[in-house]
């Protein structure tokens, strides 16, 4: 077990990131918990919303930029009734109609019009770029910000649980689907075409490429015990494709030089004879180029003698 306030690294954290706490705030408090500051993250966090936020330490940082997080699943609370300024609880009310009689067909009808490749228009407090810079910060600024729909894939949009209460209608739901989409976008799209308005009111992502909640550690956790939740090797192992390389191929590599073709499609990890990730490459024009060397020339151990 490693010594309180130190951890084995490079690799991955995967925080469960708590309600409150912006994906900035969750690294800063990682930099006090690890004693390093190289840390970041990839897949922002509204602070509303909760789950799976994945993050590198040291070497692990540079995956961020390359991890397969273009599918990612949420539980959600969509409340009927009313819209607001911000598309979830956070904001200011501007409207709604009463949503206790909206019928369950209804609902899921509506559901169904917002599955499969749609176009979304984001919420003009996201943090879309708008010529150059941020929706939200343009709409702080007072200024009216439209954003263009642009397409996105919703996998699934399923009603697990329905609840009445007063004027409202709060729905629980699941949601799967690319990267890009707004989960809040969704709520208000739903209570906009049931004519009553709507807005979230509670978001939790349970997974983020190929990381879930089962690899996901609370900061309360990680104070306690401050570990890994994924070391360099595992970590490019559960993420990419694999390749086996020799010796002689892994300190080609670890030199940056190109490898030989295998026809292995898309971003995919080389590993060392003794097991540790060397680095990642993608196939084009004829050789496998480097993306990201992992292990620094030297580190590979050599080959076998003859």
């Amino acid at each position: 077990m490693p010594s309180p306030g130190l951890v084995p690294s490079p690799g991955l954290v995967i925080v469960d990131k708590p309600a409150g706490l912006t994906s900035h705030d969750v690294v800063a408090r990682l930099r006090r918990i690890l004693r390093t500051r190289k840390i970041g993250h990839a897949g922002t966090l509204d602070p509303m919303a909760t789950g799976v936020l994945v993050c590198g330490v040291d070497r692990g940082t540079k995956l961020l930029g390359h991890l397969a997080l273009d599918t990612k699943a949420y539980t959600a609370t969509i409340r009927l009734g009313g819209s607001t300024t911000t598309d979830d609880a956070e904001g200011e009310p501007t409207g709604g109609a009463d949503a206790s009689a909206v019928a369950e067909d209804a609902i899921r009808a509506g559901m169904a019009a917002l599955t499969g490749a749609i176009e979304q228009v984001p919420s003009s407090v996201s943090a879309v770029k708008v010529d150059g810079k941020r929706a939200y910060a343009r709409v702080r600024a007072g200024e009216d910000v439209v954003i263009p729909a642009r397409p996105v894939t919703v996998s699934e949009f399923s009603l697990d649980a329905l609840r009445r209460e007063d004027a409202f209608t709060d729905l629980d739901v699941t949601v799967s689907c690319s990267s890009g989409t707004y989960v809040r976008a969704l709520a208000r799209d739903l209570g906009a075409a049931l004519g009553v308005g709507g807005h979230l009111t509670a978001l939790r992502r349970t997974r983020v490429g190929p990381f879930t909640l089962s690899h996901a550690r609370t900061l309360s956790d990680l104070e306690d015990d401050p570990a890994l939740s994924l070391g360099l090797d595992a970590a490019v192992a559960t993420a990419f494709p694999r390749r086996d390389a020799d010796a002689d191929t892994a300190t080609d590599l670890s030199h940056g030089r190109p490898l030989p073709v295998v026809g292995i499609e898309g971003t995919y990890g080389v590993f060392a004879p003794d097991g540790h990730a060397v680095g990642l490459v993608a196939e084009r024009d004829g050789a496998a180029r480097p993306v990201v060397v992992l292990t620094p020339a030297g580190s590979v151990p050599p080959p076998d003698g003859p």
